[in-house]
């Protein structure tokens, strides 16, 4: 996702004197305003879209680069991050939902203020509230719009000026849009009627709903090998699609032309995971590559066949874009550096308002043995001598990875003087698809052994202070620390768990229906189908084990780890008596509100240092 600029609020600009110098450096982090990389319309590239802070909650900010006017174009209590351009320009289209419960609408307003009667309009009137399930725009204002509900499954729409949405697909299982092709004629899609969430097919369907083509390297579901949609080449007359696959054990891309089925395999032999999309006249791809928590970018070159290393600092490459004049725009940082945007050409495109985040420390790595290969670890250590009380900060996702990259709350811990490991068990991407599909069945489990692994080389190591250890992290990282809090009662000192699932089965049936599908693929069935699998990977079947103090935070209006499970839990914390303490915010999975994001952090580090009897 993106970050953010605009005009600097009052709620974040720094305080003057004596108000500045007192403010904690892990406070200025927080909110120090951030931008995303812009987006831009592809037939009208000076004008963009991207994310701010600028105000205290992230939002949409429209960027006419030909003129340098910038201007926040939603405001909304809890934020709004999900927009696209329209290929013209002319439109800002927005997701609308309520409070952070991810179901509503798609919105749109004029990308000029006071144009044509300015102000926000529903994009579809004839469709309902939905989850997303992609959007693609087409040059003569079509859009396909994708829809997740309970009730239908997946389903997908036609949308033309001035007509009725027209459904063209539909299937109980997930699946969403992924792009139009040059001239509208061709929508690629992503989908998993074979039942395997993790790993999607692709086909291609004219807007009639007519199927052009497929690719589905799952093979009806009877291998574990994904495809993702990455775009349909950007000149008119060219309808290859570029596609990314697992063939060969890691994520590269392939050129398909879907009209003949002919696939052209390119020459990228890197060894991490390759993502990649098209430069803006065909002539290449601009190459994403990802290894051991760091990236880097090339570009591809179709006439020569040959890789061309585009120059970017060590660190992370958060997002990337080629613009028409050949340049590239990146968003990169590392963890010891806040984000920038940068571009080939010099310098930095997208300036912040403000002062700039404090920087940290840098990352150090660890690579440990583990019972699956193996364990790469990112490690943070404040000054001093060890052993420190140490954060083990569990990433979620679970098929997302740490890296070495700007992280406001891992830094808040070292200035108190915590070390903070990151661990990218097996589950999480940038390792090969083994490691990422090797989750499954076992679920928390087999992360929570490699979570072992690495702390007993950090309490061997000298690095950690065994009687000081914290099980951290959110979402399925929150999950993984009540699960850890249960099923390792004598290895943690305090456990943070941030919007976790906390009864599973209980959250199966009260979540979003794209993350019914996935559960389905990790554990095998629903919970009345495999009722044990739930059970043994459930923290709530081991709830009356956890002998270390609980903080939980939970937004009431998350669809993804619902507040109903999370209540359930903690009645069985409450009814013995351990100690806990539960925070409730009005929100949904997390927060877009800066303030409320300082409130959590400071409330864990409160808990944290009154139940450790200090930091040091």
């Amino acid at each position: 996702m993106t970050e953010i600029t605009g005009s600097t609020p009052d709620s974040t600009a720094a305080p003057a004197g004596s108000a500045a110098a007192s403010m904690p450096e892990w406070e200025k982090r927080f909110r120090a305003p951030r931008v995303s990389l812009p987006d831009w319309a592809e037939d009208a590239p000076e004008r963009a879209l991207f994310v701010s802070n600028a105000t205290g909650t992230y939002e949409l900010y429209a960027w006419d680069r030909a003129t340098g006017e910038q201007r926040q174009a939603t405001d909304r209590p809890n934020g709004t991050t999900d927009g696209v351009l329209s290929l013209d320009g002319e439109w800002i289209w927005w997701f609308s939902d309520t409070d952070g419960d991810e179901f509503g609408v798609w919105m749109r307003q004029r990308f000029a203020a006071g144009a044509d009667g300015a102000g926000d309009e529903p994009a579809v009137p004839g469709l309902g509230p939905s989850y997303p399930a992609g959007l693609a725009l087409g040059r003569d204002g079509t859009a396909v719009v994708g829809r997740s509900t309970d009730e239908d499954g997946s389903t997908l729409h036609v949308v033309r000026p001035g007509e009725e949405p027209v459904e063209i697909y539909r299937h109980r299982e997930s699946a969403g849009v992924g792009d139009l092709s040059h001239d509208g004629s061709l929508l690629a899609i992503e989908h998993t009627e074979h039942g395997d969430a993790m790993h999607s097919a692709v086909r291609v369907l004219r807007l009639d709903g007519s199927v052009v083509a497929q690719l589905d390297d799952t093979e009806g579901g009877t291998r574990e090998l994904g495809l993702e949609v990455l775009g349909f080449a950007p000149v008119e007359g060219d309808c290859r699609l570029l596609i990314g696959h697992q063939r060969r054990g890691r994520w590269e891309p392939v050129v398909w032309n879907p009209l003949t089925g002919e696939e052209t395999d390119l020459a990228i032999e890197l060894p991490g995971d390759v993502n990649a999309e098209w430069y803006p006249d065909g002539s290449g791809l601009l190459v994403a590559h990802s290894f051991e928590a760091r990236s880097e970018l090339w570009r591809y070159d179709f006439a020569k066949s040959a890789l061309i290393q585009v120059e970017t600092p060590a660190g992370t490459v958060s997002g990337a874009t080629a613009r028409p004049d050949g340049s590239v725009e990146y968003l990169w940082s590392s963890a010891a550096r806040p984000p920038e945007v940068r571009s080939t050409a010099g310098g930095v495109v997208l300036n912040p308002p403000g002062p700039a985040a404090p920087g940290s420390v840098p990352v150090e790595d660890a690579w440990v043995e583990g019972p699956g290969g193996r364990v790469h670890a990112l490690v943070q250590r404040p000054e001093g001598e060890g052993p420190f009380p140490t954060v083990f900060e569990i990433h979620g996702g679970p098929t997302w990875h740490d890296s070495d990259a700007f992280a406001a709350g891992p830094a808040a811990w070292v200035d108190h003087g915590f070390a903070v490991v990151r661990v990218n068990y097996r589950g999480s991407t940038g390792y090969g698809r083994e490691w990422t599909d090797a989750l499954k069945h076992r679920v928390g489990l087999i992360e929570l052994e490699d979570i072992a692994a690495v702390r007993e080389w950090a309490v061997d190591s000298g690095l950690a202070d065994p009687a000081k250890l914290v099980l951290a992290g959110g979402s399925w990282g929150g999950y993984l620390t009540l699960l850890g809090l249960g099923t390792q009662p004598d290895a943690w000192s305090v456990g943070l768990a941030a919007v976790p699932v906390a009864d599973y089965v209980t959250a199966y049936h009260d979540e979003m229906e794209a993350l019914k599908a996935m559960d389905r693929t990790l554990l095998g069935g629903t919970p009345e189908e495999v009722p044990e699998r739930f059970a043994v990977s459930s923290p709530l079947t081991y709830v009356d084990a956890v002998r270390a103090p609980v903080y939980i935070s939970a937004g009431v209006n998350d669809p993804r780890c619902p507040i109903r499970q999370v209540e359930n839990y903690v009645d069985r914390l409450a009814a013995r008596g351990a100690v806990h303490e539960v925070y409730r915010y009005d929100a949904g999975h997390g927060s877009l509100v800066v303030e409320e994001r300082i409130k959590q952090v400071r409330l864990e580090l409160e808990f944290t240092v009154k139940h450790l009897g200090g930091a040091r």
